[in-house]
């Protein structure tokens, strides 16, 4: 049982505060050997499946259940490199480096927004695996989603952790979408479809002129360098200028292709390579359009499909 290996994710202990909440009583639970009676069975009586059975850690037994109105302050910590690629308890890979949560009782998967009362950054994430079981404990973050939240250097910290709904049963599962280019809908698609505007041809008779003696023509003067031309070219149309939001950068690019998948939804989704001495950097953009207000929308939207760090670039 993939929650069973998640009881060694331990991190320094942080006491908590006046404001904090103690798991017990937070969390649906019971000691014994076996669950209590009834709780294997739905609403709809039918038996509970996968990730919605109670199941047992250190002796404890732990119910997942949808809770509205959760919103519970607790201490946070995170995992990272010792789970890195192994299954979370709803069978996805774990990646530290891209931004998920665990907990105890909370279905999964759902939406969480978690917010570092030390410092006040949140974000939403995404819950796909249970823990941590340590007592106090409310939500264990990745590394990536830590580092976000700013206490990935500490530990831990104080956190509030509020349900938000559920959550796409898989992390990454939007067709992969690439930048495209724009074609002009009326521009002609072939050769073919260019056709000139019928012209009316008059056709004239020529009459001869009697013969005049040949005249010398003085030449004109040259023009001066400054002087227009008779028909200047048409000037070439502006480009459009187009805001894009910048939801996160990656270090690997397989982390960045993900990325693109999870915001493909969002609109069209890039991937712009930056070379820097330290090595490249993979920043995932989406495409916002020219008007800002849109773009401030979809920067909201990025957000809370787990980039809260997501920011607005100016054209």
């Amino acid at each position: 049982m993939a929650a069973i290996s998640l009881a060694a994710c331990a991190t320094p202990r942080y006491e908590t505060g006046k404001s904090g909440m103690m798991a017990s009583a937070i969390h649906d639970t019971t000691r014994g050997g076996s669950p209590r009676p009834g709780s294997t069975i739905g609403r709809d009586g039918k038996p509970l499946r996968g990730t919605e059975k109670p199941y047992q850690v250190n002796g404890v037994w732990y119910y997942p259940r949808e809770d509205k109105d959760y919103n519970v302050v607790g201490i946070g910590s995170w995992y990272g490199e010792q789970f890195h690629n192994r299954r979370t308890s709803n069978g996805e890979l774990f990646d530290m480096d891209v931004p998920s949560a665990a907990h105890k009782t909370l279905p999964l998967p759902c939406l969480v927004e978690v917010t570092n009362l030390d410092n006040g950054k949140k974000m939403i994430v995404r819950v796909n695996d249970r823990g941590p079981f340590v007592d106090g404990r409310v939500i264990d973050l990745s590394k990536a989603a830590a580092e976000q939240l700013g206490y990935q250097r500490a530990g831990v910290a104080h956190v509030r952790v509020r349900y938000v709904g559920p959550a796409p049963k898989a992390a990454f599962d939007a067709p992969r979408r690439y930048a495209s280019i724009q074609r002009d809908p009326n521009a002609p698609r072939s050769f073919d479809d260019i056709k000139e505007p019928p012209q009316r041809v008059q056709v004239l008779t020529p009459r001869r002129e009697p013969e005049a003696p040949p005249r010398l023509i003085a030449a004109a003067p040259p023009a001066e360098a400054s002087a227009p031309p008779i028909n200047p070219p048409d000037a070439a149309p502006l480009p459009v200028r187009t805001y894009r939001i910048q939801a996160a950068s990656f270090a690997n690019r397989e982390n960045a292709e993900k990325a693109v998948r999870q915001l493909s939804g969002a609109g069209q989704t890039t991937i712009e390579a930056i070379e820097r001495p330290s090595g490249t950097l993979y920043r995932v953009t989406v495409s916002a359009g020219p008007d800002e207000g849109s773009a401030s929308s979809l920067r909201q939207r990025v957000e809370s499909m787990g980039y809260s760090g997501a920011t607005v670039l100016r054209p």
